[in-house]
């Protein structure tokens, strides 16, 4: 098997609903904006997304995760950028989202070993850097990591809103195939951005994230 087709079953293994990271529990702050009135129907679930991914931490994750790749075979970059994503998440559930799941996916990937695992073990890897550094270590291109990382995301939250709003299964394969060009395009115009360019405008987001902290009721820890 070509070594291209190989890496990228690996990374299809890696970014299914399947692979133990622990993401179904994990609404990104979208329980709150269902609670709170933002997202509570179809349209409301694209809007939503569509900002995070053009604006907020989605569009963060995918720079963090093309550098994070580009940092594999250089332990001085990718610590660099591993410090930088720890630092970013915007309140308390958002560090524990990205960090939790990152230490998920390195336990999980020792199934395929690499240096890279043992250049960040032991330390607060963010999710995107985790995949990004790893897809490296292993042949899958940047953008193919990207932009299955991307889908992933929206892939899971899709599927809290379903549980959440609640969402029938239908609506919610409606809501993936309208982010189809949303996430082509996130994953092209983050091709060229360099860390300065990290920044958020997708402000209420990360205040769903802060207010479901102390939300009443919770399904989902973030």
């Amino acid at each position: 098997m070509p070594i291209d087709e190989g890496a990228f079953l690996r990374l299809l293994t890696w970014l299914s609903p399947a692979f133990p990271t622990g993401g179904f529990a994990y609404s990104h702050g979208l329980e709150w904006a269902v609670e709170s009135g933002d997202a509570r129907s179809t349209a409301g679930l694209i809007g939503w997304l569509v900002d995070i991914l053009e604006q907020g931490s989605g569009r963060t994750d995918a720079i963090l995760l093309r550098h994070a790749h580009r940092a594999a075979s250089d332990a001085q970059a990718l610590a660099e950028v591993v410090e930088l994503a720890a630092a970013l998440p915007s309140g308390r559930e958002r560090w524990l989202e990205t960090t939790a799941q990152g230490r998920a996916f390195l336990a999980a990937a020792r199934a395929w070993p690499s240096p890279v695992l043992t250049l960040l073990e032991g330390q607060d890897v963010a999710y995107p850097v985790a995949v990004g550094a790893v897809s490296a270590a292993h042949g899958v291109s940047e953008d193919r990591a990207t932009l299955g990382f991307l889908h992933a995301f929206c892939a899971n939250l899709v599927s809290a809103a379903v549980r959440i709003i609640p969402l029938g299964q239908q609506a919610g394969l409606r809501v993936m195939a309208a982010l189809e060009p949303i996430l082509l395009g996130s994953c092209q115009l983050t091709a060229h951005s360099t860390l300065d360019d990290i920044g958020s405008g997708a402000i209420r987001a990360d205040l769903a994230a802060m207010h479901h902290e102390t939300q009443y009721t919770r399904l989902f820890r973030t």
